[in-house]
C-alpha cells in the first residue's frame, strides 16, 4: 500500500478493502452511496439526510463512513442515537470491529481495554479530549453535557416512536437537543425509512400539523427506493422482480410503500375495503379416517383463534372472538367472528358466561389454540377459560398475549398484505355480524364506532397458523401434545 493510499484513501476504496478482507464483493448500489456521502462531506455540507430500502446495507456502510471520518480524522467525536440503545450499540461495536481489522485503522486501536467498550470507545488521538471517540445513545436517553462533531440519527423513526401524536411530537423535541450537543460546524446524517405519514423524514410539510417547513428542512438528500424510476430494482444481483413482488405480497401495499419506496404513507390509505373478501358457505368437515379438516374441498393445514373481551354495559367495547384457518394455498378462511351477548337471565356471572360461549366454540370449530389479550380485564380471564374448556372437553390451549401497539397499527398489519394479495375468505355467516360494517367506517385514527371485531380478526391473521396435528376421538380428553400456556408480546417489528 502506498504512502498516499494509507493516510488519503477515498471512502470508496476504503468499503472496497474492507469487503475483500470480508471476502465480499461491493455491489453498485453501495459505491453510489458511498460517493454520495464522501462528495457532501467534502463539499463541506453538513445537514445530511439518507434513505435507502430495508436491508438495503444503510447502516453498515454508515459504519465504514464512521470508521474512515476517524481514520481521516483521529481526533472526530461521533455520537450515534436510535430508536434504543441496543440499535444504537450495535453500530458503534460494528465500526469497532472495523476499526480493529481494517488495514488502514488497526494502529488506531488504543492500548488500554477501559477505553475500548461496546457501547463507546476512544482510538489512539493526539488530543485529550472529555468525548471518546464513538458513543452509542437510545434517542430518548440523556445526552445532557455530551459533546460531538458528527451526531448519526440511526433509524431514531420507528413505529415505537411515532405511532401517536404525543410520540412524534416527542421524538422531535429529543432530536431539538442535538443543536445543544453538536459542536459549531457540526455535522448531522439521518439514516432511515419513514414509518409515518407525519413522518421526520416527509420532503411537503404537513399543514393540518401547523407546519410550515418540513422537519429536515434545509438537509442534502439522497433517497434510493428499491425500484427506480423505470420500475427496475436498484440492487438486481440481490432483489430481482420476482423478489420484489414476493416482498410486496407478504408487507402488503402500504408497509411496500414505506419501508421500500420510502414514501410517507398516510394511514388513510390504508383502510379496509371488504370488496376485497372473497365468500364462501361450505361447512367445517372433520374427515376423522384421515385426521384432517376441510372447508369444502380445501384442506385445512393451520388455525388461529384470538378472544379480545370486555365487560360492562351496553355502549362499551364489545368482546369479540375470531376463528381463522389457513389452508395449504396460503390462503385465509374467516370462518366465525362471535360478538358474545349474555343472557340476561342466566344468574352465572359475566366472566363464567363468556369462555362458557368461547369453551363451546372452540370445541365445535376444533380449535387447537386460543389467544386472548390480557391487558386490563383479560389479565385473570385465561386460567377461567381453562377450567371452562376441560368442562366441555376441548384440547385447546391457551395463549396470553400483551398488546402495546396501537390499535390502528394493529388492524392495518394484520389485514393488508392478506387483503392486498386477496389471500382473504369469509364465511357468509360472518356477514350476518357488524364486522362487515365495521370494515367499512373504519378510519384509522378517526373511527368513532366500534372496531372490536376488527382488532379481533386482525389479532387472528397475525399469529402463526397453528399446525392442526391433532383432533377429538370418541369420549375422550386429549390435550394436544406440547400444549399449554405461555405469555408473549404481539409488538414484534417485521
Amino acid at each position: 500500500m502506498s504512502e498516499y493510499a494509507m493516510k488519503d484513501a477515498n471512502l470508496g476504496l476504503f468499503i472496497v478493502l474492507w469487503n475483500q478482507q470480508q471476502n465480499m464483493k461491493t455491489p453498485h448500489l453501495h459505491m453510489k452511496i458511498a460517493h454520495w456521502l464522501e462528495s457532501r462531506w467534502k463539499s463541506g455540507d453538513r445537514s445530511l439526510l439518507l434513505m435507502a430500502f430495508r436491508s438495503a446495507g444503510k447502516s453498515t456502510l454508515v459504519g465504514l463512513f464512521c470508521a474512515w471520518l476517524i481514520y481521516r480524522d483521529p481526533n472526530l467525536r461521533i455520537l450515534v442515537l436510535a430508536a434504543d440503545f441496543t440499535l444504537a450499540k450495535k453500530m458503534v461495536r460494528n465500526v469497532k470491529r472495523i476499526i480493529e481489522r481494517h488495514p488502514l485503522t488497526t494502529h488506531l486501536k488504543p492500548a488500554r481495554a477501559d477505553q475500548w467498550a461496546s457501547d463507546r470507545f476512544t482510538v489512539q488521538r493526539a488530543l485529550e479530549l472529555r468525548d471518546p471517540s464513538m458513543m452509542a445513545k437510545g434517542v430518548h436517553s440523556n445526552i445532557t453535557g455530551s459533546r460531538a462533531d458528527i451526531v448519526i440519527c440511526d433509524d431514531v423513526e420507528v413505529p415505537n416512536t411515532c405511532d401517536s401524536a404525543e410520540k412524534r411530537e416527542n421524538l422531535r423535541e429529543r432530536l431539538a437537543e442535538i443543536s445543544y450537543v453538536l459542536t459549531v460546524g457540526g455535522t448531522q446524517l439521518y439514516v432511515g425509512t419513514p414509518h409515518h405519514y407525519f413522518s421526520i423524514y416527509a420532503d411537503i410539510p404537513r399543514k393540518e400539523t401547523g407546519e410550515e417547513l418540513v422537519f429536515l428542512d434545509g438537509f442534502k438528500r439522497l433517497s434510493l427506493p428499491i425500484l427506480d424510476e423505470e420500475g427496475n430494482s436498484v440492487w438486481p444481483e440481490r432483489y430481482s422482480a420476482a423478489d420484489i413482488a414476493q416482498i410486496k405480497r407478504s408487507a402488503g401495499p402500504n408497509k411496500f410503500d414505506s419501508q421500500m419506496m420510502l414514501e410517507a404513507v398516510n394511514l388513510m390509505d390504508g383502510r379496509l375495503n371488504p370488496d376485497l373478501l372473497h365468500y364462501y358457505d361450505a361447512p367445517l368437515e372433520y374427515a376423522k379416517e384421515i385426521n384432517a379438516l376441510y372447508l369444502g374441498q380445501h384442506k385445512m393445514v393451520g388455525a388461529s383463534c384470538w378472544w379480545d373481551p370486555a365487560f360492562g354495559h351496553k355502549n362499551g367495547d364489545n368482546s369479540v372472538l375470531a376463528v381463522v384457518f389457513g389452508d395449504e394455498g396460503g390462503n385465509f378462511y374467516l370462518h366465525h367472528v362471535e360478538y358474545i351477548t349474555l343472557d340476561e337471565h342466566d344468574e352465572t356471572n359475566e366472566a363464567e358466561q363468556q369462555v362458557n360461549i368461547i369453551a363451546k366454540i372452540a370445541k365445535e370449530f376444533y380449535v387447537p389454540a386460543i389467544a386472548i389479550e390480557i391487558n386490563g380485564i383479560g389479565r385473570f380471564l385465561p386460567n377461567i377459560l381453562r377450567r371452562a374448556l376441560k368442562k366441555v372437553y376441548s384440547p385447546c390451549s391457551v395463549r396470553e398475549i400483551s398488546n402495546t401497539k396501537s390499535k390502528d397499527i394493529r388492524i392495518l398489519e394484520g389485514f393488508d398484505a392478506i387483503m392486498a394479495s386477496g389471500r382473504l375468505y369469509v364465511h357468509e355467516n360472518v356477514t350476518k355480524t357488524p364486522f362487515i360494517m365495521e370494515m367499512r367506517e373504519w378510519r384509522p385514527g378517526k373511527s368513532k364506532g366500534h372496531d372490536d371485531g376488527l382488532d379481533a380478526v386482525a389479532g387472528a391473521l397475525s399469529m402463526q397458523p397453528d399446525r392442526l396435528e391433532r383432533f377429538y376421538t370418541q369420549g375422550a380428553h386429549r390435550w394436544m401434545k406440547g400444549a399449554g400456556a405461555h405469555t408473549a408480546k404481539s409488538d414484534f417489528d417485521v
